[in-house]
């Protein structure tokens, strides 16, 4: 498939910050892009050449409306838990993909998936999901991503991580994680979406090596350029700290994963695939280090003048 060819390309979940990654980048290369959000327009985030209709994945007209044109698409679901509606959600755009002859759809689970059935929603609904649109039909490329780089760049980590050099995540300490960021993330999007050979694969993509938390630690030691320690954080702190944002229905879904891997049920699940996935799709991820040097820590510096200096540079 030539990349060449201006794709329309129906991207669901598009204001968040996974969704709105791939969709940035397609408008960078200059494709159509079009999403579908419950937000008012005031509150979506900005996504120039982005065209954006309101409404919702469990409303099947507004998802036929969305992939009406549409030659790709790019599906990650919201952070929702519940079976039926998951499952409603990838119907409705299953059959909005079929009907509009969709090309390709790139499914990003957003997660890694065990291989047998647990009791995890967070888990359980993206393999229904992924179940669903493969049973459609409709030309499918698979994305299970461990967990994100950019989820360390927040107001939960920042400060903490600037000023005082402690790295706190929910995984055990000796787990090895492939971290990807959500731009490298998009590129492995765009590569399934355009890549000849791929379409039915499932591809555990990941950053360039697994690493542990005190490798991870060393990473980031090395791109801020200070000394810093890795903290296993409890899931269930994890947990009531992601309430405050999210909600604790959708908190406690997001934390089941974290809650999974504590208990060591599969210490592998979120580790690298020796580079395969990479290299089928032809995508090089940024060593993590690489990626904490290019992120602007300073906004969460204490010392004023540290954060005019590191503003500067």
């Amino acid at each position: 498939m030539s990349e060449q060819n201006q794709m329309r390309v129906a991207v669901v979940g598009a204001t968040g910050f996974q969704g709105g990654a791939v969709a940035r980048l397609l408008t960078e290369r200059d494709h159509r892009v079009r999403t579908l959000s419950r937000r008012p327009e005031g509150d979506r985030p900005p996504l120039p050449g982005v065209s954006c209709a309101t409404g919702d994945l469990g409303d099947a007209e507004a998802v036929r409306q969305l992939f009406t044109g549409a030659t790709h698409a790019a599906v990650v679901m919201p952070l929702v838990y519940e079976a039926k509606r998951v499952r409603a959600y990838a119907r409705n755009v299953a059959e909005a993909a079929v009907e509009a002859g969709v090309r390709r759809l790139v499914y990003n689970a957003n997660t890694r998936v065990p291989r047998s059935a647990t009791d995890v929603a967070a888990f359980e609904t993206r393999r229904i999901a992924e179940e669903v649109l493969r049973e459609s039909g409709v030309p499918l490329v698979v994305l299970r991503p461990p967990v994100y780089l950019d989820n360390l760049f927040s107001p939960w980590n920042g400060p903490a991580l600037v000023n005082d050099g402690v790295l706190a995540y929910p995984l055990p300490a000796d787990v090895p994680a492939a971290w990807l960021s959500h731009r490298d993330l998009a590129r492995a999007v765009y590569a399934a979406l355009t890549v000849d050979g791929v379409e039915g694969r499932t591809y555990d993509i990941g950053g360039v090596r697994a690493l542990t938390g005190d490798e991870l630690a060393d990473a980031f030691g090395r791109g801020l350029g200070r000394t810093v320690r890795y903290r296993a954080l409890a899931p269930h702190i994890f947990e009531q700290g992601l309430a405050q944002a999210v909600g604790p229905v959708a908190a406690a879904g997001v934390a089941g994963i974290y809650h999974y891997m504590a208990a060591g049920h599969e210490p592998l699940l979120m580790a690298g695939d020796d580079g395969l996935s990479a290299r089928v799709l032809s995508v090089t991820p940024t060593p993590a280090d690489e990626w904490v040097s290019r992120q602007p820590w300073q906004i969460w510096a204490n010392d004023p003048e540290e954060q005019d200096a590191q503003t500067l540079t």
